[in-house]
């Protein structure tokens, strides 16, 4: 009996011995230091893993000072008072939890995926599927290379909800600051030494998880990573913080739909445009308008796509309204500054509008009932292998016209619209895919009971998507794009007319991706598109009427462009991407056309015949170049710098004589008179992240030149115009400025400011020229605003409760005014300003709104949310125009505005 005590305390002071020779014992200062920082920095100097929730320890600081401490009497101190505790298994992980230990009795290889046994373990191709973030996974064979120190990890990330890829998400080790983001199938590749990491990946604003890793060679990794944490609404972050800094492409603003959602809209209907004018160097001439302007351009010069389909309209009822429903857009981006190589046919932006194909689970869907529209989307899976989501909008809004000043001449207003999407993807098997895309909308309104106006867009586009391996990627696409608009004018019977004009495009796109390593992604294609537009036609409405009819030549051409880019990785700190577009243009017959005396200005007295063309024969050929090329180098882990310059070309203009879209407006190929737009534009930015990446801080400067620029001589007919180019000066333009952005985009406090400070001119190139605006010399385009600011903010009083605020100012935009009137041949003429020498007064807006959300229990009917605010809170008259008529003979002025008091808004969301 004494040996067997005796032996259970020899082995019981070895086993003491044995426990303090293996702990670890600490020595550092640590004061004012998060735990989340703390574990990190033991994780990088012991052996020892942490594993805890981030809101168990948010708030939790460690203030402390060790000098060789035993680990478990610094975490005691740390922990103390803290109703937290923690465990140490024999692999030195430390499990924290909130009230009692956690158990640690795990099997023996709960952490641990073997490895397969066959030669294609972890290859190029094999998929390793994670879930669980406390599983550590082995990658690659030890055989595989073995002289190479570092070996390459890739995979797809996925979200659990839905089972799509994840466009942007952030794949993180933080030890070498090795990094990247997915791209839009959700891949992502990185080059790490080999042994083992903490692999961090996030959908910014919603979780962060990690993987442990063993990695012992090339290999994959799979990781399903849940989108967000408490938001009912679907989010799709395309950027976030830390792609800020890394991605190539610079002047590159993306925004998703949770965000819109957070601003005050006007009679609260959520609005992806208004969204899109919060971000530096946009903006518009005014409220209620059709388009936007981007770094000194026309809103003609805006490509705007949703999936592959061209949008001529983007707004209904004139700008009230966006044309976009955004329960069936996933988010936007919008390309002012490195346009990418793929893109083409605008000269100052693009805007992609990534359409929703739905969820995978189950059916679900989303509304809203508003005091102006109401919206319905439904979604989910058909079968196994199709997704679709389809979803509608309207308007009852006649009413609100009475809101607006000037009631009495509104008397019989009406507004009514109507969109359609409907959207479709099929999975044929794991390397094709087919995707379908519509829209529709219809407009129809009237501003006084004699004349309505009505325009609708139809757009569908069919892609299938192949994967030739896993290097090659190909994209192929077909679709038809339409636009018309239309007038009729019942005034008197015997005038009454019809109006209208429309322009279509049928288009071709095929586009290819092509992976070479980790250092090269190139992509190449070709686009063609045939345009056939009816610039105008006017025909008698109703019986009585004696309007002859006229119709305007219809307008045919074929646009062709090749492109290639290459994205290069030159180092770990300095990236390029490099490439261009040839486009092909042909105007064809059949059509006719004004030969003009040689040398002269082109006016009806030096008409001297015409030319005709017979049908598909090419009237005019206009061909060239576009150039892109951009790089960034990264200063520190929190800073960039990025450079840019490309060119570009636009073949179809719009015809207004408007700061505007109007609508009499109409759009007009390239012809032999009216060449295409050309520019180009160079930027400079520089990117910092502050507050621990909670913060992004940019500045871009750019300058942009353009060149076949239309203006318009004094007192010029568009309208059904058939020698418009006797009415059209070809101008130059240039425009430069400076942007500033600091956003916030986590925290209970999330916003952005933006501030620009931009110009844009203009002046008459055509020599000779029967008009040279001001002399010749540059002034002020209609879309010239020198200083624009934008403050938007979100505060969360809870879970369920968030307040939005928005301010908006800029510069009056410009206007031409009389400055004095004189008699000649005995009646009295007004003598104007040269053009745009004036301002209407500065533009300022602040709204306010309320969001309030149901409860977050996950098993319930359907979830829903309230939406109220104020539009124009403080009731500021803004002008939208100022404009001057003769009364008992004496001109007076008048200052137009839009919505001269606040408007209250209030709409209900669902989500089931």
């Amino acid at each position: 009996m004494k040996r067997i005590l005796l032996l259970i305390l020899l082995v019981s002071f070895f086993a003491e011995i044995s426990a303090q020779t293996n702990t670890t014992k600490l020595t550092g200062l640590y004061l004012g230091m998060s735990f989340e920082r703390f574990a990190e920095k033991l994780e990088s100097e012991s052996d020892y893993k942490f594993y805890f929730k981030k809101t168990d320890v948010e708030n939790l600081q460690v203030n402390l000072q060790a000098k060789d401490t035993d680990i478990r009497m610094v975490l005691d101190q740390v922990f103390a008072e803290s109703g937290l505790s923690y465990s140490i298994d024999a692999s030195k992980r430390v499990w924290v939890s909130r009230g009692k230990r956690m158990q640690i009795d795990f099997p023996q290889d709960y952490f641990l995926v073997q490895e397969k046994q066959d030669d294609n373990l972890a290859r190029a191709g094999d998929s390793l599927s994670a879930f669980d973030k406390n599983k550590r996974f082995v990658i690659g064979k030890s055989s595989d290379n073995p002289q190479s120190k570092t070996a390459i990890l890739s995979g797809v990330v996925t979200s659990i909800e839905s089972g799509k890829p994840m466009n942007g998400a952030i794949v993180l080790e933080k030890v070498n600051y090795s990094q990247i983001a997915t791209d839009q199938n959700g891949n992502y590749k990185l080059t790490l030494p080999k042994g083992r990491h903490t692999i961090w990946v996030q959908n910014i604003g919603g979780f962060q998880e990690q993987r442990q890793i063993d990695l012992k060679g090339d290999g994959v990794l799979n990781m399903s990573i849940e989108e967000t944490i408490l938001s009912l609404d679907e989010v799709v972050v395309s950027s976030g913080a830390l792609s800020n800094l890394n991605k190539l492409d610079m002047g590159v603003q993306s925004i998703t739909i949770a965000e819109v959602k957070r601003l005050p809209a006007v009679m609260g209907e959520v609005d992806v445009l208004k969204g899109v004018l919060i971000m530096p160097g946009v903006n518009t001439v005014g409220e209620a308008t059709s388009g936007f302007n981007v770094r000194g351009g026309a809103a003609d010069q805006n490509l705007i796509l949703y999936g592959n389909s061209t949008i001529f309209n983007p707004t209904h009822a004139f700008g009230f309204f966006s044309a976009f429903n955004s329960d069936m857009v996933n988010g936007v981006e919008l390309y002012k500054g490195s346009i990418p190589v793929n893109y083409g046919g605008r000269l100052s932006s693009v805007l992609q509008v990534d359409p929703k194909f739905g969820r995978k689970d189950k059916i679900g869907g989303s509304g809203g009932i508003g005091i102006l529209t109401s919206r319905l989307s439904l979604e989910g899976p058909i079968g196994e292998k199709t997704i679709f989501t389809v979803g509608g909008r309207t308007t009852y809004s006649d009413w609100a016209l009475n809101l607006l000043d000037d009631e009495a001449d509104l008397n019989g207003s009406k507004i009514t619209f109507y969109d359609i999407n409907a959207n479709i993807q099929h999975n044929l098997n794991e390397k094709n895919t087919l995707e379908l895309t519509t829209y529709f909308s219809k407009d129809n309104f009237r501003f006084d009971p004699d004349t309505s106006y009505s325009y609708q867009n139809m757009n569908f586009a069919l892609g299938w998507k192949h994967f030739f391996n896993d290097q090659l990627e190909g994209r192929f696409t077909v679709g038809s794009d339409n636009y018309q608009f239309g007038i009729i004018g019942e005034d008197n019977p015997l005038n009454s007319f019809d109006f209208g004009f429309d322009v279509q495009q049928l288009f071709l796109r095929a586009d290819f991706e092509y992976r070479k390593n980790e250092k090269h992604i190139m992509k190449f294609g070709v686009h063609g598109i045939q345009y056939t537009l009816n610039p105008g036609s006017n025909k008698p409405y109703g019986p009585e009427s004696i309007v002859i009819e006229k119709n305007l030549d219809e307008e045919n051409a074929r646009e062709v462009s090749v492109y290639f880019g290459d994205e290069f990785t030159v180092s770990e700190k300095l990236s390029v991407s490099y490439g261009g577009r040839y486009m092909l243009y042909q105007l064809l017959g059949p059509m006719s056309v004004n030969q003009y005396v040689d040398g002269e200005p082109i006016t009806d007295s030096n008409l001297i015949g015409e030319q005709t063309f017979g049908s598909g024969e090419t009237v005019q050929t206009y061909h060239g170049p576009e150039f892109r090329a951009s790089a960034r180098y990264t200063l520190t882990n929190k800073s960039s710098i990025k450079a840019g310059f490309n060119t570009m070309r636009q073949n179809i203009h719009l015809l207004s004589n408007t700061s505007s879209i109007s609508p009499t407006d109409s759009w007009k190929l390239s012809d032999t008179y009216i060449k295409p737009q050309t520019g180009g534009q160079a930027s400079l930015g520089y990117y910092r992240n502050l507050a621990k990446n909670k913060l992004e801080f940019s500045t871009e400067v750019y300058y942009r030149y353009m060149r076949n620029l239309l203006d318009y001589r004094s007192g010029a007919n568009i309208i059904l115009n058939e020698n418009i180019e006797q009415d059209v000066l070809n101008s130059d333009g240039k425009a430069y400025g400076l942007e500033l952005l600091l956003k916030k985009s986590t925290g209970t406090l999330k916003g952005s400011l933006a501030y620009t400070y931009s110009r844009s001119l203009m002046k008459t190139s055509d020599d000779p020229s029967i008009e040279k605006i001001n002399s010749g010399e540059f002034y002020s385009s209609n879309f010239d605003q020198p200083h624009h600011l934008v403050l938007v903010a979100n505060y969360e009083l809870s879970k369920r409760v968030n307040t939005s605020f928005n301010l908006n100012y800029s510069t009056g935009r410009p206007i031409t005014l009389p400055i004095s009137k004189f008699d000649y041949a005995g009646s009295e003429r007004v003598y104007f300003s040269e053009r745009n020498a004036y301002r209407i007064p500065d533009y300022f807006r602040i709204d306010f709104s309320v969001n309030v959300e149901g409860s977050h229990k996950i098993k319930k009917l359907a979830h829903s949310s309230w939406s109220f605010g104020i539009y124009n809170l403080l009731g500021r008259s803004n002008p939208y125009s100022v404009y001057y008529t003769p009364v008992e003979g004496q001109l007076k002025g008048y200052q137009l505005s839009i919505f001269a008091r606040p408007i209250p808004f209030i709409t209900y969301n669902f989500r089931f």
